[in-house]
């Protein structure tokens, strides 16, 4: 297999395995918690925090580990991931996504195709996609000259964070956002209220993106 295959095949396993974290860790939860909002969303976001950990330290010698569209669009835009591979790795993310959330129910025998019914479209949560999206990247790109582990501790530490001081609970990626559409369970999102949440996270891929085109001209012209 090439290493491009490989890479995608990477994106594609890890991004299955974090919506198999995300929505079968929000069903667990919620199962457990017996009508206890806040013990189900502590469960959630931890088992989301450590299992990006373990993810990023696994696949991200093979990919990179993006497991996010706006991650690979920023690495793309930065010139960071090769033109032959950012497609690929789109691809890989959405349809992993889905299957992951297809994995997740079929685990706790529920019916495997689903559309959520879960409301979130109010500004206070697109600002916070907004938020939770742009510190991610920032917590990347700040990372980047850290060793693996590192880096997969600041991820994982900043979703779980980010879980509870933004109000939509940081989906902060285009294909988690697509995915938990097809899940009626914890994390879910209704169907018609997700292009608001990715578009507030193109929107904090955007702020970021400038945000270093300043910083570098700025840098730039110090020298």
């Amino acid at each position: 297999m090439s290493a491009a295959r490989k890479a995608a095949a990477a994106e594609f396993a890890g991004t299955l395995g974090l919506l198999a974290i995300v929505i079968g860790s929000g069903i667990m939860g919620e199962t457990l918690a017996q009508g206890n909002v806040a013990i189900a969303l502590l469960a959630n976001a931890l088992a989301t925090g450590a299992g990006l950990y373990v993810l990023i330290t696994t696949l991200g010698p093979v990919s990179g580990a993006h497991f996010n569209p706006v991650v690979t669009l920023m690495q793309r835009l930065r010139g960071e991931t090769l033109a032959a591979h950012w497609s690929s790795y789109l691809l890989a993310q959405f349809a992993g996504a889905v299957l992951g959330v297809w994995l997740a129910h079929a685990m706790f025998d529920l019916p495997i195709l689903q559309a959520s019914s879960k409301l979130r479209a109010t500004p206070g949560l697109w600002i916070s996609e907004v938020v939770a999206t742009s510190g991610l990247l920032a917590t990347i790109v700040l990372g980047a000259k850290a060793s693996l582990d590192s880096i997969a501790a600041r991820v994982g530490g900043y979703i779980f964070a980010a879980y509870w001081f933004t109000a939509s609970t940081s989906f902060a990626n285009p294909a988690v956002t697509f995915a938990r559409m097809f899940s009626d369970t914890f994390a879910g999102i209704l169907p018609a209220h997700a292009p608001a949440f990715i578009a507030a996270q193109c929107v904090g891929l955007g702020l970021v993106l400038g945000a270093l085109r300043v910083t570098q001209s700025a840098s730039n012209g110090a020298r």
